[in-house]
């Protein structure tokens, strides 16, 4: 029964490590097979206040979605030797790597939901440190290691959603104008 809770801490811990080292890391320079992450998703997310429009394209293909699924399936593939040995660890590493896609893709098409669930992950795209908050699921590694970094719900959030709505009333008056102009 050990498996289990060993295999949801190792998952947590994978998480933190290839968020942290590999997309942030290796994946900052633009020649990098994991730039998509940063170059794309955190783009995308940042521009559309956490949407990212990759998640409503077919799940397979080269986009960030893809990209994601591809990297999730390599590391389900180099655990899956260790089943017979460890079943209740390896299936509990598929399912938290399966529970990850989910809640991932939900936090970016449902931005409330995002928010109010995994509020960690909603920090880590529209708070001002995108380096810090690594952990999607669940917050557990980013306590352990000191990378847990709140926004949601602080007067900074606050200011930043008005100026972000403020920008947007602006951007929907000069389209009116545009369009009164144009008819």
């Amino acid at each position: 029964m050990i498996g289990i809770p060993a295999g949801l801490l190792y998952a947590n811990a994978i998480e933190w490590a290839v968020h942290k080292h590999v997309l942030h890391g290796i994946g900052r320079r633009r020649s990098s097979m994991w730039s998509f992450h940063f170059h794309e998703h955190h783009k995308a997310s940042r521009r559309n206040e956490m949407v990212d429009p990759d998640y409503e394209r077919p799940a397979l293909g080269a986009h960030a979605q893809g990209k994601e699924l591809l990297g999730l399936a390599l590391l389900a593939a180099a655990h899956a030797p260790l089943l017979p040995v460890a079943p209740l660890f390896t299936t509990t590493l598929m399912a938290s790597g399966m529970l990850y896609y989910r809640r991932h893709k939900r936090a970016h098409q449902d931005v409330e939901w995002g928010r109010e669930h995994l509020p960690w992950h909603y920090d880590h795209h529209m708070g001002p440190n995108q380096d810090a908050n690594w952990c999607v699921t669940f917050p557990w590694f980013d306590h352990v290691m000191g990378t847990r970094e709140p926004y949601k719900g602080t007067p900074r959030e606050a200011a930043d959603r008005e100026k972000r709505a403020a920008r947007a009333r602006r951007a929907a008056k000069r389209a009116a104008r545009t369009e009164t102009t144009a008819a």
